[in-house]
């Protein structure tokens, strides 16, 4: 009984630290660097990316709003990247 006890508060204190990482993103397009290579070529996309374009989601509409960052974003190996880092493309 105690075990579980520990074990919920534990979770408890997981999801809540998770819910204040994910709403204090600070959106910056350069830390997607380490995807333009995926983004630029055939390579997989490497964990350090998925993890930034993870990060980053709540960004990307905004990203696809602006003309310099469009183009880079909005292409068939973008779409792919994030596909192959299980973050669904954004419907903006």
């Amino acid at each position: 009984m105690k075990a579980a006890h520990i074990a919920v508060c534990t979770l408890l204190v997981l999801l809540l630290t998770e819910t204040q990482v994910s709403t204090a993103v600070t959106c910056s397009p350069t830390q997607l660097s380490s995807c333009v290579s995926a983004i630029t070529s055939s390579a997989p996309p490497s964990k350090l990316c998925c993890s930034k374009i993870k990060e980053q989601k709540p960004c990307l509409c905004q990203y696809l709003k602006n003309p310099n960052l469009k183009k880079f974003i909005n292409t068939p190996n973008a779409r792919k990247v994030a596909s192959s880092c299980g973050t669904p493309y954004p419907k903006c």
